[in-house]
This record gives structure tokens, sequence and C-alpha cells, in this order.
């Protein structure tokens, strides 16, 4: 099949599978899954948060998100601890090495991603920027 022939779904998706590749790549120096480095990172962005609001963040379902938690916490990189404004309830914060990774993970995705995109002049960057959120949107 020539470059033609592929369809606008055929290309979406082989840039994705591309960039995913390099995604799981620079996460390799750190044995972590993309999961667990999406949710270290709302934390860091977000500070403590409790199971279900990580949860509505990641948009995935609250077990799933207990789970997550679970193995960023057996890695030493989360913890929980009472919520002090509801002592029924458990905040989840990034541990002093969770920070120290998950700002390395940034900077690691940081740069993969301008290795990704530098093909792409900065108007074309701002399209596709401006169609991807069109798309995100719907």
């Amino acid at each position: 099949m020539s470059g033609g022939d592929e369809s606008l779904a055929e290309t979406f998706w082989a840039v994705t599978r591309r960039l995913r590749h390099q995604t799981k790549r620079a996460l390799a120096p750190w044995d972590i899954s993309p999961g667990h480095a999406r949710a270290l990172g709302v934390l860091m962005r977000h500070g403590a948060l409790r199971p279900g609001a990580l949860a509505e963040h990641l948009r995935i379902a609250p077990r799933s998100a207990t789970e997550v938690i679970d193995g960023l916490q057996e890695r030493g990189l989360v913890q929980r601890r009472p919520d002090p404004g509801d002592r029924r309830a458990t905040l989840v914060t990034p541990t002093a090495e969770g920070e120290r990774v998950g700002t390395a993970i940034r900077q690691a995705r940081a740069t993969e991603a301008e290795r990704f995109f530098g093909v792409l002049s900065p108007d074309d960057r701002a399209d596709l920027a401006r169609i991807l959120r069109l798309l995100r949107a719907e």
C-alpha cells in the first residue's frame, strides 16, 4: 500500500503507535508503565488527591486507580495518608522519591516529544495542536 492509499485513520493509528513506542522507550530507565507515569504526573501537578479524584483525572474506574496507587506505593513513589479534612478519607501524595522520578520522567518525555514533533514547523505544530484539541473535545 502506498502512502496515498493509506486512510487518515490508518495514518493516525500508525503515528499513535510510534508515539506510544517512543513513550515506552523514554520510561524504560525507571521500569514504570505509562499508566503509572501518568498517575504520578497527575499527583505532581495537582498535589495530594483522594483516590476517587485521581481516578477522575485519569478517566479510569476507582478500582483501577486503587491498583495503580498500590503499584506506585509498592515502589515507594507515593504514600497514602489520612485526609486532615475528613479522617475517614485517604489522600495520595508523591514521596520524595516519587517527586524525583516524576521530574525525571517529565524531562525525558519532553525530550522525546521535542524529538518526535521536531520535524514540524512551529506553524504545523500549532495547526496539529488545534486539530487534536478539536478531536479530543468530541
